[in-house]
Order: structure tokens, then sequence, then C-alpha cells
């Protein structure tokens, strides 16, 4: 094809050239991309294999996770990142991994958004060159790149932003470098979003206590030394590690004792020893309308959508920040209409449901909604538990950019379809069929063999109520010595479920448990090194885990994790209401 050139928004100033590499679909890059060889190891990816570092990398958007800005920064000052990045859509949580990286260490890449038709029009291009607002596309190699640019000038927050006298304060350095700091970040991301203000929060939860390399320790040791403090009160996510446990386990003290250095620097800065990533589980989960400052995909998005909180889905390092200041952009999730549902999702009659159905349709929702919000309705009369929302919301927020979804008659602000979208009609309308819901369990089920090794459970932490579900299926069992079981949960949930004899009952069962840390973190040895499939009932953890930890999955609901805990093996059953689908589908090909 001959030269394309294309205009843009330049979201982080700069020039880079390199090999396109495209993809239409949106990437994670915790757990999409290894922050230390640049691989795309997201299995479900268009992109799966495929190097980044040195290639122009086009994508609609980053999805899933909030670590990715802290992966972005790993790649960054490792030197494996991409040359530069060009998207559909302003972007937050990578743009903001590139900021954080310019800002503070010295070193950036160009970061541009082209818009629906732009974007579309690179789908065949071979090679880019990025200046500032512009890429140009060639069928070849282009020519070098003029010679590099003097070093810019420090960037000006921008005048369209109006500050309070204690936000100016912040800026000028009253309060210490570390928050003078922490405001320019914040202000760059408002003037990215749009917003014109800043408005006060209540609360933050952490994410980015989450060891993604030296470089995550490097950000956290830096604000310390610049004597950070925060604001107002701030739970942790969970860290990388079994802060208390992580030698008794086996961890490798190379990644033990970073990890732990990690958290303890942001304790330092006066957070709360919480370490999990259900921070609503907790007795600080906010109320209803509250503005909270909330990182962690799953996290923001129950927060958002089942208590009605206010809070964006912010990027690892944004959320440090907003915690020393106390002020956060007032625009997206915090503002009422843009909480409101742009798209409609409805769902067949299936008949009697279980625990496997609200991960596997938050999976499936999430690959249809992009950064859309949607409003889901057919199940205003099967009762969702919290832990179905939990379960939903969490493998939801790994396939969407969306910071939270509504379902009529069950979250607070749908309490109809029509109240969700705020009286207007849907700018889409889905179906969603049992079929679909098969292709996505077989596409969460990797497995090629029905042996299970490892049953890891808690992605998202394990609840009390989940804790009570399991030792009833498990009471008076035990599992094969050969298949691990492990549960993660909060320090918190731990400790009610060993007052009520939950835990004696699954420790007789052959259950572990970790707290502090999740499957998203977790490797060898508390997986076992021999371990070739693992079973989960979490389709977050289901879509993560082949890149994560190079294991295939069996998906399932909790009553088939134990037993195939007891039996070492999978049944390859589906479930009732997904029966009908495969029988359907077995009489199109007779």
């Amino acid at each position: 094809m001959s030269e394309v050139s294309l205009n843009g928004r330049c979201l982080v100033s700069g020039s880079a050239q390199g090999e396109l590499l495209y993809a239409d679909m949106a990437l994670s890059f915790w757990g999409g991309v290894e922050p230390f060889t640049g691989e795309v190891i997201d299995r479900h990816h268009p992109l799966s294999g495929q190097i980044i570092t040195g290639r122009v990398l086009a994508i609609p958007s980053g999805r899933g996770s909030c670590t990715g800005s802290s992966v972005l920064l790993e790649l960054i000052l490792n030197g494996h990142a991409p040359a530069a990045l060009v998207f559909e859509r302003v972007e937050d949580i990578l743009t903001l991994g590139v900021l954080i990286a310019e800002q503070m260490f010295g070193h950036s890449i160009p970061v541009i958004s082209l818009g629906e038709a732009g974007f579309a029009a690179l789908r065949k291009v071979k090679f880019a060159r990025v200046e500032d607002a512009r890429v140009t596309g060639f069928d070849n190699p282009p020519t070098a790149l003029a010679a590099a640019r003097s070093p810019r000038a420090p960037h000006r927050v921008s005048t369209q932003i109006t500050l309070t006298e204690m936000d100016q304060g912040f800026l000028d350095g009253a309060y210490g470098k570390a928050a003078q700091v922490a405001m320019g970040i914040i202000l760059r991301m408002a003037e990215l979003q749009g917003a014109t203000e800043l408005l006060d929060i209540t609360q933050a939860h952490i994410d980015g206590c989450i060891y993604t390399g030296p470089a995550s320790l490097r950000f956290a040791r830096q604000l310390v030394d610049w004597d950070a403090k925060v604001r107002v009160p701030t739970t942790l996510n969970s860290i990388s590690v079994d802060k208390r446990r992580w030698r008794e386990l086996g961890v490798d003290p190379a990644l033990g004792e970073p990890a732990s250095q990690l958290g303890n620097a942001y304790l330092d800065m006066g957070a709360r020893v919480s370490f999990t990533c259900a921070p609503y589980l907790l007795d600080s989960a906010p109320e209803l309308g509250e503005q909270i400052v909330w990182a962690e995909s799953n996290a923001v998005v129950y927060a958002n959508s089942v208590i009605g909180a206010r809070t964006l889905k912010y990027p690892d390092y944004l959320d440090i920040c907003i915690a020393l200041t106390g002020r956060a952009p007032k625009i997206g999730c915090h503002l009422t209409q843009q909480r409101l549902a742009t798209l409609r999702i409805d769902i067949p009659e299936l008949g009697t449901l279980d625990d496997s159905f609200y991960p596997l349709l938050g999976y499936h929702v999430g690959l249809l909604c992009g950064a859309d919000i949607p409003v889901v309705c057919g199940l205003e009369h099967k009762a969702p538990t919290l832990d179905d929302l939990k379960a939903f919301g969490a493998a939801f927020a790994t396939t969407s950019a969306a910071p939270m979804f509504h379902m009529a008659g069950v979250t607070p602000e749908a309490t109809t379809a029509e109240l969700a979208l705020g009286g207007h009609a849907p700018a889409r309308t889905l179906n969603i069929s049992a079929a679909d819901l098969l292709s996505s369990w077989r596409e969460l089920n990797s497995a090629q063999s029905p042996e299970v090794d490892a049953v890891t459970l808690g992605n998202p932490h394990f609840s009390y109520s989940e804790c009570a579900t399991l030792a009833r299926l498990c009471h008076g069992l035990r599992k094969l010595d050969s298949v691990a079981m492990v549960v993660t949960c909060g320090r918190a949930t731990l400790e009610r479920a060993q007052q009520a004899g939950y835990v004696t009952t699954l420790e007789n069962f052959g259950v572990q448990f970790v707290t502090d840390t999740c499957w998203c973190m977790l490797g060898e040895p508390v997986i076992p090194p021999t371990a070739r499939n693992l079973m989960t009932n979490s389709g977050k953890y289901a879509h993560y885990a082949p890149g994560l930890v190079g294991r295939r999955v069996h998906f399932a609901n909790l009553a088939e994790c134990v037993e195939s805990a007891c039996t070492g093996l999978a049944s390859a059953r589906l479930p009732v209401w997904l029966q009908a689908a495969e029988h359907a589908e077995g009489l199109t090909h007779v």
C-alpha cells in the first residue's frame, strides 16, 4: 500500500519508528506482556508470542488489570518497551506508565490516539513513524529519524484546570516534594482525561504495591525518601508474596525480599496493613455514592457496580499520587452522567444456574463491551449473591476496559434497565445465546487432558461466605495427596473463618491457606513444579494462568473443584444450563 499519513491526539510527545505490530483487540499488559522480555503472554490474544520491544504497538486500548502501568514502567526502564504506542482512544493505564517514566526517571516513548477511522487505517501498514500528533505508515522501513531533539522543557499544567488554594500549594511544594510530584502527575492525567477541576476523595486502595520488578520498588522508595504520607485512609492490595510466610512457602528470596520491601514502603507512607484484592470485604468498605480512589480492576468494578461508590479505574501509581493529596480528577465514573449504560445486553432464560455461570458470563460480557458500560438484562429473578457478583465483576474486568456494569433489577443504580440507561435508548443492543457462552466455556477450559494437579481458589480473594460454602462441600472428606488445593484470602477473612471453625474443616480436607497475595502473583513452589493442569472456579484466573504460569486450566464450579481434588480428574461435565447448547450444536453437525 502507499504511504499513509494520519493526525491524532498526542498523549505523550516524542518521535519513534519501527515495524508496526497491530491488533484490533485491547491488551492488558499485566498478565499479557512479560515485563522482562516484551513477549505477549496473553494466550487468548491474537498477538500471543509476539515481541513488542522496539516495535510500534497499535492496539485499541489497554484492558484488564490496573497494573499495566507498572509493567510498562518496567519495560521502559529495562529497555524492552515498544518504540511507541498507538491507541484508538485515549487510554489511561498505559499512558500513566509512560508519564511516570518521563516525570520521575527521565525516560519516555511517544503515545498517540487516532480515533476509530484513523486506527483502522493502520491495519495493513507494515512500518510506522510516530512524531507527536502524527503517524505515518510505510510499506518498507522508513529512513532514519532526524537527529534526536534537545530535552523538552518540563510539562506545564493546563490553565483549563481550576485549582484550589491547597491544590496550588501542593503544586508549589508547600506540602513537600512527594505531594508536589504527585499533584503534577494528577494534573497531567486530569488534562488528558478532559477534567476541569479536582474533587475530594474519602479513601484510597493502592494496587501499585504489586512487585513487577525493580522499577516498582524504585518508584515507591523514591516517594518514601521524599517523606511521602497518605492524607486519606488507605488500604493495600494483595502484594506479590505472603508477607508473613513467604520463606516457609519456599518462595525464592530474589522475589520474596523485594516484594516484601515494596509492601513495607507503602506501609511507611501510612497505608493500612490489609493486603487484599477484595477491599470491599473489609470493614472500611465505602458506601453508596462515596467518592473514592481505588485501583485493582476487580475492586474498581465491584465498588462502582455492586456498592455504588464512585471511582475511576485508576492505574497503578496514580492511586498513591491521589492518596498523597486526597484530590482526584472530577471526571468519568465520579460523575452521575458518565456512569450510565450505553450498551444493553440481554441474557436468555437458562433454567437453574450454578456458581460457574456468573464468572463465565462476566468474561463473555467483558469481551463484548470494550470500554462501554453495559446493563445486563434477564437476571432480575435469579437473585445472584454478592459472591456471584464478585465473580462476575472480576471476569468482566479482565476482558473489558469498562470501569463498571449494571445488572437490571440487581445492582443499586439499575433497579430498571431504563434507569441504568438514563432514559436513553442504548447505542447498541446485544443478545447472548447459550451457544455464545459455550464458546467462552471452551475458551476458559484450556486443559487438553483430564488430570488435575492443583486446585486454585480465591481470585479475587475468598470471602467468609465462600469459606463457609467450601467447608460444607469438604466436610468429612479428604483430597488426594497428589493434588494441591490452595485458597488465597485476606488476613481479616482468614481470622473470621478460623473463629467459625471453617479453617479446621478445610485443613482436615487438605486445603492450604495463603494470605497477602493472590493467584495473579503466585507461582512455584505454591503451584507444584510438576503440575501441568490447574483447576479453578475463577474466570479471571482461568484467563490469566496460561500466560502467567504456563499451565493449562480446567474451569468449573466449586463443587466440581472439590470433586476433582478428591479424584485427581476433571469430569468434563457441562453445567446443566449449558448442556442444551451442546446438544443443539451436535444436531447441527449431524
